[in-house]
């Protein structure tokens, strides 16, 4: 009963986390972290959680991830590569390398440093989105580029995640051979990935391969359709857990295969053919969504929240670290991201800003590979956990109130001297 009666304080401290988020307008996802953290420095979580709980967060991160990827449109990401991957290029690589080095000179360990990059590499586009959203900037041409670039730049992260977890985890030897054989399995398990998405999944492609048992017979509408549509929901989170464990099999994370999985299901897979063809795929977006972000997948943040044991030493100690590492991670990625966008995606000075603003936050895919690297492998020292932490906190504190404060010069209410030119429409 233990582990039900801490379930249950988990699920009430969501819902205190759920009203601070609206209260403050900043991302739930800090509030659960911090709930986990009050909880357990007030002995009322445990340190280590019972098995049922740590198992009950990890199918939560595989639901946020899957609910990440079946958020995000194909066609329009297609379409949108062209003109932001300069963002998510070099809006990558800089704060990955900045974190590193800073690691790398505090704590002169490869391996933790690596981990460190990863971290501060992937953009929050769900925090971006909603701050983009509650300023009424949701459908302008920047937000298409922050949400393109951040996907990019998510897709980019779990393929570096794929390849460097099991080498810093020394799942794989650091030689050539040892390298090519791990970049193998992640080019195999992106392949297998592909071809379902590609010749499986849609409904008209499986077809050619009608001599092939059940999948010449059967597409994805069939068992989407199955009992009359009732069952979609169950096919849909099949699909999730299939993904999670097909990654696990090719030595990755399982949240890597979850984000492929719904990145690959198409909204038209979901018209099956009656009279509320249009409503399949948007009540299950909903459902996803509900189970992914409101009453599972923050189990798993709240639960990685209760391994920060507060500890005054160590934050008086990471200061240095924390106003290095969170004022170069300021500079570089709003720097990158906006040149990239104004040279490389053709975006005015105001929407060039406003995107190298909005890819400063962090949110899941940072604390996954936190969760890994600190929790599941014990990769980064209590000091590198710590100072990723607070920085990431810092960063996501900072989306909210750059782009508040950038809003009347996007918008044209004020003029910067440097502004020569009208903002296009």
């Amino acid at each position: 009963m233990d582990a039900l009666l801490h379930l249950t304080i988990i699920w009430c401290s969501v819902y205190a986390a759920i009203f601070l988020a609206g209260k403050t307008r900043l991302t739930p996802v800090l509030y659960y972290l911090a709930m986990g953290a009050l909880l357990v420095n007030l002995d009322i979580l445990p340190h280590e959680p019972k098995e049922f709980i740590r198992d009950f967060a990890e199918l939560g991160i595989i639901l946020i991830m899957f609910a990440l990827g079946f958020e995000e449109s194909t066609s329009n990401f297609v379409k949108s590569i062209k003109r932001s991957w300069g963002i998510a290029l070099f809006g990558a690589i800089a704060p990955f390398t900045w974190a590193y080095m800073v690691a790398d000179y505090f704590w002169d360990d490869t391996n933790l440093s690596i981990m460190c990059g990863l971290a501060m590499t992937a953009t929050a586009v769900s925090l971006t989105m909603a701050v983009l959203k509650g300023a009424g900037l949701h459908r302008h041409k920047a937000a298409t580029g922050i949400m393109t670039s951040a996907i990019l730049d998510d897709i980019a992260s779990l393929v570096l995640v794929a390849i460097l977890i099991p080498v810093a985890t020394g799942g794989g030897d650091v030689t050539i051979e040892g390298l090519a054989l791990i970049a193998g399995k992640a080019i195999a398990f992106f392949a297998v990935v592909a071809f379902v998405g590609l010749w499986v999944f849609p409904h008209e492609m499986s077809k050619r391969f009608q001599k092939v048992p059940l999948i010449g017979r059967f597409g994805i509408k069939h068992l989407l359709s199955f009992g009359g549509g009732e069952h979609t929901m169950l096919g849909v989170l099949l699909m999730a857990v299939f993904g999670g464990i097909l990654a696990h099999y090719f030595g990755f994370h399982p949240a890597v295969g979850a984000y492929m999985a719904g990145l690959i299901l198409k909204e038209e897979y979901f018209h099956l053919g009656d009279e509320h063809a249009d409503k399949h795929f948007e009540s299950t977006k909903k459902i996803v969504d509900n189970i992914a972000f409101t009453w599972i997948g923050p189990v798993f943040f709240v639960v990685l929240g209760t391994q920060i044991l507060f500890d005054w030493e160590v934050l008086r100690a990471i200061m240095p670290q924390v106003v290095v590492l969170t004022t170069g991670m300021f500079v570089v990625q709003v720097t990158s991201a906006a040149l990239a966008a104004r040279y490389t995606g053709d975006f005015d000075f105001k929407e060039s800003m406003m995107i190298g603003f909005g890819m400063l936050g962090r949110a899941e895919l940072c604390f996954v590979v936190l969760d890994i690297a600190y929790v599941q492998h014990g990769i980064l020292n209590t000091e590198a956990f710590f100072t990723l932490m607070v920085t990431a906190f810092w960063l996501n504190l900072a989306v909210p109130v750059t782009i508040l404060l950038w809003k009347p010069y996007f918008e044209g209410e004020k003029q910067l001297f440097s502004d020569k030119h009208p903002k296009t429409p």
